[in-house]
């Protein structure tokens, strides 16, 4: 998908919710249960970030943040979201692999349902965002399992998007893998008459660190 295909699909999802969030406003469980491994003042990274749940939350718990989203009409509401919440976000709208991403910028790094990629392109963005990371850093990583196919309560319909755990330590194999799990859930992610996530669903999590 070119970058304005991908863009005007995003803003459809996006627009066609109204006023509602197409993922909510809370931020995504897995993120959330992270919090013991965040600290104020860190600097993080919120990669295709949506609507700004995920990206709030981290400023909401003291993280200087920055998020990078495709969709304008995501990042409108995204503003509004930290508006509301009383915190501060650098918003970015950029293509997550055309942006000219820093080199050992971030604390953290959160990678939440980014499985848009293609695995030539999720090859480079893997490799982009372990470029971002400082020593020491936090990766953050969420996706849908292919048993997600069988669900069909969210993610991509392409079994060549979906992770797995052995996938993800293949790919992060150069980090300190602090935890890797396939699992079972049941999501509740979206509000109003909008439901981008729900349902049982089939889920991957890695929390990886980069050595010193």
């Amino acid at each position: 998908m070119s970058h304005r295909d991908a863009e005007q699909h995003w803003s459809g999802r996006y627009a066609a919710a109204g006023e509602d969030y197409l993922f909510g406003t809370a931020p995504n469980k897995f993120l959330a249960r992270q919090a013991a491994r965040l600290a104020p003042g860190m600097s993080a990274l919120s990669v295709a970030d949506g609507e700004g749940r995920n990206s709030v939350w981290l400023a909401e718990e003291g993280l200087v943040v920055t998020a990078l989203e495709l969709s304008p009409v995501a990042l409108h509401k995204a503003k509004r979201l930290a508006t509301e919440r009383q915190v501060e976000v650098d918003f970015v709208q950029a293509n997550v692999l055309e942006w000219t991403w820093p080199e050992a910028a971030y604390d953290a790094i959160a990678a939440i349902f980014i499985q848009f990629a293609s695995p030539a392109e999720r090859t480079v963005l893997f490799g982009l965002m372990k470029r971002a990371l400082k020593p020491g850093g936090l990766l953050l990583v969420h996706g849908y399992t292919p048993k997600q196919l069988e669900y069909r309560t969210g993610g991509p319909s392409a079994l060549e998007n979906l992770y797995t755990a052995a996938l993800l330590s293949d790919a992060f194999a150069d980090l300190e893998i602090l935890e890797l799990r396939e699992h079972e859930d049941q999501l509740e992610e979206g509000s109003g008459g909008q439901r981008g996530h729900w349902g049982r669903s089939a889920l991957v999590d890695l929390v990886a660190r980069k050595p010193l």
